[in-house]
């Protein structure tokens, strides 16, 4: 009978509670999770799955990303793959705040080029009990740290490293390595411009460059 006792309050802890909001996605405490690896990874990918099942659970769900970031789309955050969900483009991090004062999860697109108030901004929506995911890349084409990206890593709850595979040997990749001219630090691209590359292959990459 006990038994029979403890397993419907575990089978009703899982069903929807009386708001018909789904008791698993509802109950998590504010945390902010961090996607991260080279270009090619699926990073994108893996926040639009999380944000879809935030969705499917009836939370509200804002998301955002550069408003520079405009490869696929104005309005929506879009993986290689062509998986899209709709997003606010914003120019500074500040912005967040403002637009997600009343909702459950905040997801964040291609946070390496966001200014470093995002730090700041990811720990006080985790603190109002708000699900942050950050999706971006951990490194530049140099392999130097990108942006506030270590900084969330740093105080994420969780972190998540994917991983492309290198285009010369297969391996897993450890940075996007740039294949076309131009020193600038921020260059959007694809496949014409971006190689996911092996720590070895890029090493050897960088050695023939010079």
């Amino acid at each position: 009978m006990q038994f029979l006792k403890g397993f419907a309050n575990f089978a009703a802890k899982i069903t929807e509670n009386k708001t018909g909001i789904m008791t698993g996605e509802a109950h998590r405490p504010g945390r902010i999770e961090v996607v991260c690896g080279s270009m090619f990874s699926g990073k994108t990918e893996e926040l639009i799955r999380r944000l879809r099942r935030a969705q499917f659970a009836r939370q509200k769900v804002e998301i955002f990303k550069p408003a520079i970031d405009v490869r696929y789309s104005e309005e929506e955050v879009v993986s290689h793959d062509q998986k899209h969900i709709l997003s606010t483009p914003i120019d500074s991090s500040a912005s967040i705040l403002l637009l997600s004062s009343d909702c459950d999860v905040v997801g964040i697109d291609e946070a390496q080029f966001f200014d470093m108030g995002l730090v700041d901004v990811c720990n006080e929506l985790a603190n109002r009990g708000i699900r942050v995911i950050v999706a971006g890349l951990d490194m530049d084409y140099k392999g130097v740290p990108f942006g506030p990206m270590p900084a969330l890593c740093a105080i994420a709850d969780d972190v998540t490293k994917v991983h492309a595979i290198c285009v010369r040997c297969g391996n897993l990749a450890y940075v996007s390595h740039r294949i076309v001219e131009g020193s600038q630090r921020v260059l959007l691209g694809e496949t014409q411009e971006y190689e996911p590359l092996c720590r070895e292959c890029y090493q050897k990459e960088v050695r023939n460059e010079k």
